[in-house]
């Protein structure tokens, strides 16, 4: 089973020209804690071929969702940007083994 199976939503957006926010959302209890456990910086890391230095997942479990903040690879908009909104960067966690 992958994130994308247990997830109700998993979106991406910039936090700022520099940064890249994941927001993944879960329909229940359950599903939540299943996701919680498996989307650590070290696997956030694997997906996206970074440190886990570099990212933070912070859980909220009142609205049962993971925010996952990483640094972009380039910053929004400049030469070579070829997602301006970060609104395509969530992808690689789609995968992720839950």
């Amino acid at each position: 089973m992958v994130l994308s199976d247990i997830a109700r939503v998993v979106r991406s957006k910039n936090a700022g020209p520099t940064l890249l926010t994941i927001d993944v959302l879960f329909a229940d209890e359950p599903d939540f804690e299943r996701g919680r456990a498996a989307l650590t910086p070290e696997a956030a890391a694997a997906c996206y071929g970074r440190s886990a230095d570099e990212i933070d997942v912070v859980a909220v479990p009142a609205a049962r969702a993971i925010k996952v903040v990483l640094p972009r690879t380039t910053p929004a908009g400049a030469p070579g940007d070829r997602d301006a909104y970060g609104a395509q960067q969530h992808v690689p966690l789609l995968g992720l083994e839950v």
